[in-house]
């Protein structure tokens, strides 16, 4: 299988299986209505817009940041790897949607019930690969995130869903868009 279906594969599963894990654990444990948990009341909210350009503030720091030298042996592979799936506008948008939804919905609204916002934040994190202890460099983009990523499990309780989604989104979509610029190198 083509490495970039495969990528799409997993991007459907994250916006299908991710969320159907969130709440269907808050459904049995908690006794939560899954339609309240989406919060579709909120979503045409001027917090939505303030969690996109969250992300995309963010999501410049860390693009910034990430062009000192330290990084430069971290971001070969991944980058080579992003490269080689040729993707375009539509896959980027796609991808970054996937994420921003499934991934909020299992961790914010989810998993953050149980474990609050400091161990969720850390799991998410880790889950991505970003704490290794065979890697100080990778760790150090991991402490770099854990700003964006704690702020996220708070603004949930504050400012909602589909704020956590927007600026996941739009944080996604600045790291891809990264990818594709450097593409055209």
């Amino acid at each position: 299988m083509r490495p970039k279906v495969q990528f799409h594969i997993l991007s459907w599963l994250t916006l299908l299986v991710f969320p159907l894990i969130g709440l269907s654990l808050l459904w049995f444990f908690e006794d939560v209505e899954i339609i309240s948990v989406l919060e579709l009341d909120r979503f045409f909210s001027p917090l939505t817009l303030i969690g996109l350009e969250f992300g995309f503030i963010y999501g410049f720091l860390v693009l910034g940041i990430s062009q000192f030298p330290i990084f430069e042996e971290m971001s070969g592979p991944q980058m080579r790897m992003l490269k080689n799936l040729k993707l375009n506008w539509a896959d980027i948008l796609f991808m970054s949607f996937c994420a921003g939804f499934g991934e909020e919905i299992l961790f914010r609204a989810g998993l953050q019930t149980w474990l609050g916002p400091w161990l969720t934040t850390f799991l998410f994190i880790a889950i991505h690969g970003y704490f290794n202890p065979k890697s100080w460099k990778k760790s150090m983009l991991g402490v770099l995130l854990f700003p964006f990523i704690l702020i996220l499990s708070y603004a949930y309780e504050v400012f909602g869903l589909w704020f956590c989604v927007a600026a996941h989104f739009s944080y996604d979509l600045l790291m891809f868009m990264g990818v594709l610029g450097k593409n055209k190198d």
